[in-house]
């Protein structure tokens, strides 16, 4: 079974999400970017939504998954909001924060004051990297040292582009990086040496939560059961 189609409280990882967007209101249609062996199970699983396909053939990394996207983006868009399908609790009122904001990036943060506790989980997230209030660069953990691991402000991979630059620059992204992918994350940086805006939206570690493992799906099943 695909990872977004794991049940969380009943529904599967990636219903929750969409169901925050549908409830967002904004405009387009979701995209959801496949691989070839899942598309046909995540097809069959969202029938009862309003959404378009883009099949990414090969797996090059986050990157390389916008592309294709990019690529298939055919209605006119000013604006492209990226989410990870294993987020579940993004809510309505930040989505719709996030296609507001003008800027040509804006992201969510979040913080973990020391990643104890059920926030450990964040201790292997991206960090955030900033000259003076300015995000300057994200940091994956692979590719950080152990002074960069100490920062307590980690990516939960939510974004808002504008589309005109993101489709300018996609392309100048490259896989000089320890997993040897095209990292989403890059554009950051490039975005930083253009002088470009780049704003961020605080967001509760409760609704940054990503699910990769058993215990955080246990993680994820607590903290939803407090919130009903």
């Amino acid at each position: 079974m695909p990872k977004v189609l794991v049940p969380v409280c009943g529904k599967s990882i990636i219903q929750h999400l969409l169901d925050s967007v549908v409830d967002s209101k904004i405009d387009p249609k979701p995209m959801i970017i496949v691989s070839p062996e899942n598309q046909g199970l995540i097809r069959q699983s969202l029938k009862d939504y309003n959404v378009e396909y883009t099949v990414q053939e090969q797996q090059l990394g986050t990157g390389h998954a916008a592309s294709c996207a990019v690529n298939n983006i055919k209605d006119e868009c000013s604006k492209v909001l990226i989410f990870n399908g294993d987020h579940p609790f993004i809510k309505a009122d930040t989505i719709k924060k996030l296609a507001a904001n003008d800027s040509e990036i804006t992201m969510l943060v979040a913080k973990s004051d020391n990643f104890s506790d059920w926030q450990k989980i964040f201790y292997h997230w991206g960090r955030i990297i900033r000259h003076g209030d300015q995000i300057r660069q994200i940091k994956e953990f692979k590719d950080s040292d152990e002074e960069t691991k100490k920062i307590n402000e980690v990516n939960p991979a939510m974004y808002a582009f504008d589309f005109d630059w993101l489709k300018d620059n996609i392309g100048k992204i490259s896989t000089d990086n320890v997993q040897k992918e095209f990292y989403l994350t890059d554009l950051i940086g490039l975005a930083f040496e253009q002088k470009k805006n780049i704003d961020s939206i605080l967001v509760a570690p409760e609704e940054a939560i990503g699910i990769n493992s058993l215990e955080e799906l246990e993680i994820a099943e607590k903290i939803l059961k407090k919130t009903e």
